[in-house]
């Protein structure tokens, strides 16, 4: 019988995916991971955080260009 999903690999998948789509805009941020302590709480339901982390003012200027050309 299969295992269900732990929230840590939903959580690693969604930080993969983000890191994966930043990269398609040229950008990394080399903090982004998982914030472990969450996995500690008890959440309804069990999710933990993905930190994002610190980037240079370059990075955060070209986050937020590509932010804004992907708004309505």
């Amino acid at each position: 019988m299969p295992q269900p999903p732990r929230p840590q690999d939903d959580m690693t998948r969604c930080m993969e995916e983000l890191r994966a789509a930043l990269a398609l805009h040229g950008i990394a941020l080399p903090s982004l991971g998982l914030d472990l302590p969450t996995f500690a709480g008890t959440y309804a339901p069990p999710a933990g955080l993905v930190s994002l982390g610190n980037c240079n003012a370059a990075t955060a200027r070209a986050l937020a260009a590509v932010l804004r050309r992907a708004a309505p």
